[in-house]
């Protein structure tokens, strides 16, 4: 998917955001840089199994636990701060 021609890709949703937007980027993290979430809220979640491992994330892009991937929250987030540090808390430990 990403080569010296293919440097971004963006993935949009078209149904309010439950057609599984998350699941794909997890995917595509996998061989990317960064990942960037630029719009939603909270009340987003997705859940990202890694072994017998589930991780519901609301806030953090879900290629935060790709080794060497960047997460970053855009402007265009609206962001709840106790959720926010709750999901930190829960990925660190």
């Amino acid at each position: 998917m990403f080569d010296s021609k293919t440097r971004t890709v963006v993935v949009v949703g078209a149904q309010w955001g439950d057609e599984g937007k998350g699941k794909l980027v997890d995917v595509l993290a996998e061989q990317a840089d960064w990942v960037v979430r630029y719009q939603g809220g909270a009340n987003a979640g997705h859940t990202v199994h890694i072994g017998d491992t589930s991780f519901i994330l609301h806030q953090i892009p879900s290629g935060i636990l790709h080794p060497g991937v960047r997460c970053a929250i855009g402007n265009g987030v609206v962001m709840d701060p106790e959720t926010l540090f709750t999901e930190i808390d829960e990925l660190v430990a």
